[in-house]
């Protein structure tokens, strides 16, 4: 058996958070103290309902040993396609997919052939194929069952010394399709990540909030729902939340791990945690993975506070709290968290023509932003800049951090680019939202010239991750 030796540095093979489960709210507060409580139990992530399905094959010459030709015999064949079956085991036990992996090698058009069959029996979610040598009859099985396979998404892991750059060109075209050629065997991971990732969007609801209607309206490509409700939802919701332990625990977190308060007293902190309880309940009574307001109208109205606590935390815990019912910012916040594990900062771009840069702000903005079992960035309590009523988390983003810039503009299409935190803006003396900072953007000679709106600022270069996904699952890329 080989040793596994090489870790892997890619982002989507993060760990999966671990949530406390089982014990009553009031009981875990007292066993383990509110403040760790409300940093926790509370932020448990909604699950998708049933279990994607993933198949996997091996192509390969049925030997037990290479002679001449890459990748040479000193390769272990039996070892690594050992290797690469625990990888992929215990990528889909972190993951909660089962993975039904065919250890028969492919050969040969009779072989494919039976797999081509027992695929399109089970209908998987997807398939992932490892090409385990150069030979050039596995590259033309490859071929053939990503012409054959139908729709299903299918991703083929080329570990290094299995291929040139003439065996990668034919699958360029291949839709629903992504070919991993890389020496790091734990990219098997990554490609797990990916294929769950396509099939959970596909389940996904995000609870839009907005006007008076109650809609859903499924989402071409991408296959999520949005589940519009009217505003009163969440006011009936708000009117039934009481003061208790969670939501003191959740307040007494805030005061506590903020670096400093500015403008919002304690009953202001204790009305934001109401309006997180609030929105869990509707999220949670429309079973739904994320939830998104049009918050302006009402608080405008002076009906609510601000909920840019609430959004804030929900997207902390891994759940999309995304502000002025802009579904695109929503799908895009839930992609980010599903294929990295950390939140991303939905913000009004504006272009710094003096240094050819790009400031963005809002008063929404999560604090883990490393990920959500990391450390949180420093934070401020502030109100929400428009209404000075609320409260809003002001983020310290890292200086000099490398950033990725994303967003939906329809389920068929993301623009996508990169930058680097330059600095923090202060309001005031600045105008505009709480969280602010400028950033580069690269390969943007005029900032301008920056594409979208409400674009997603998220921590590392996150783009070919990105574009990976995109292939794979149908998805346009557009350089931002």
């Amino acid at each position: 058996m080989l040793a596994e030796k090489h870790v892997s540095r890619c982002p989507l093979t993060l760990n999966r958070r671990r949530f406390l489960k089982g014990l009553g709210a009031s009981a875990v507060a007292m066993e383990m103290g509110l403040l760790e409580f409300a940093s926790s139990v509370m932020g448990a992530a909604p699950k998708t309902a049933g279990t994607c399905r993933i198949m996997g094959a091996f192509m390969r010459p049925n030997v037990e040993k290479y002679w001449l030709g890459w990748p040479g015999t000193a390769y272990d064949i039996k070892g690594h396609q050992e290797l690469y079956t625990k990888t992929m085991t215990a990528a889909a036990k972190r993951l909660g997919a089962t993975l039904d992996l065919w250890q028969e090698p492919i050969h040969d058009a009779k072989t494919l052939a039976a797999y081509l069959e027992k695929v399109a029996k089970a209908a998987p979610d997807g398939v992932l194929l490892t090409c385990m040598s150069l030979h050039p009859n596995s590259w033309q099985e490859v071929n053939n069952f990503l012409d054959k396979r139908g729709k299903v998404p299918t991703v083929v892991f080329s570990p290094m010394g299995t291929s040139f750059t003439d065996h990668l060109h034919y699958s360029r075209n291949a839709k629903n399709a992504f070919v991993g050629a890389t020496q790091d065997v734990q990219w098997l991971a990554t490609a797990m990540r990916m294929l769950k990732t396509v099939w959970d969007m596909k389940q996904t609801r995000l609870c839009i909030v907005r006007g008076n209607k109650v809609q859903d309206t499924p989402l071409d490509v991408i296959g999520t729902t949005l589940h519009h409700v009217p505003h009163q939802y969440f006011l009936d919701a708000l009117k039934k939340v009481e003061e208790s332990d969670e939501v003191r625990a959740l307040a007494d977190y805030y005061t506590k791990e903020a670096k400093k308060i500015v403008e919002p007293t304690k009953d202001d902190i204790l009305a934001a945690a109401k309006n997180y309880i609030a929105c869990r309940r509707v999220m949670e009574a429309e079973k739904c993975h994320g939830f998104s307001m049009d918050c302006l109208g009402p608080v405008g109205r002076r009906e609510i506070k601000p909920p840019c606590l609430a959004l804030s935390r929900l997207r902390d815990e891994g759940i999309v709290g995304a502000c002025e019912a802009d579904w695109n910012a929503a799908i895009s916040s839930r992609l980010t968290h599903l294929l990295f594990e950390r939140p991303g900062f939905m913000q009004d771009p504006a272009p710094n023509t003096v240094n050819n840069t790009l400031m963005g702000a809002h008063c929404t903005c999560g604090a883990n932003l490393d990920g959500f079992d990391k450390p949180h960035e420093p934070f401020i309590l502030r109100s929400h800049s428009e209404s000075a009523l609320g409260v809003a988390v002001q983020v310290l983003w890292r200086v000099g951090q490398k950033i990725t810039l994303m967003k939906f503009t329809g389920p068929k299409k993301i623009i996508l680019g990169t930058g680097r935190v330059l600095r923090n803006i202060d309001t005031p003396p600045s105008g505009g939202c709480r969280t602010s900072l400028e950033c580069t953007v690269d390969g943007v000679p005029d900032s301008r010239d920056v594409k979208g709106f409400h674009q997603l600022f998220i921590y590392g270069d996150l783009e070919d991750e990105f574009k990976a996904y995109c292939q794979l699952s149908g998805i346009e890329v557009v350089h931002i």
